[in-house]
């Protein structure tokens, strides 16, 4: 999946709604799920990895150059 954070976010926001409207049938239901849940996942990881990111900036000194940046 090649998505950013905001597309993935936005699309699983729109099959949320899509699942809340009981309009849909049992088999899209499933596969709305199934999408959705491939969403919520490759967010997961791309909150992770930036998670990772930041904390690696943090154990190099880097947060201190950006504060210094700042002021």
């Amino acid at each position: 999946m090649n998505l950013t954070y905001e597309e993935a976010y936005n699309k699983l926001e729109s099959i949320l709604e899509r699942l809340e409207s009981k309009n849909t049938s049992l088999d899209e239901s499933l596969s709305l799920y199934e999408e959705g849940i491939k969403l919520y996942k490759h967010c997961n990881k791309l909150l992770e990895n930036a998670e990772l990111k930041i904390s690696k900036f943090s154990q190099l000194g880097i947060e201190e150059d950006f504060n210094t940046m700042e002021e």
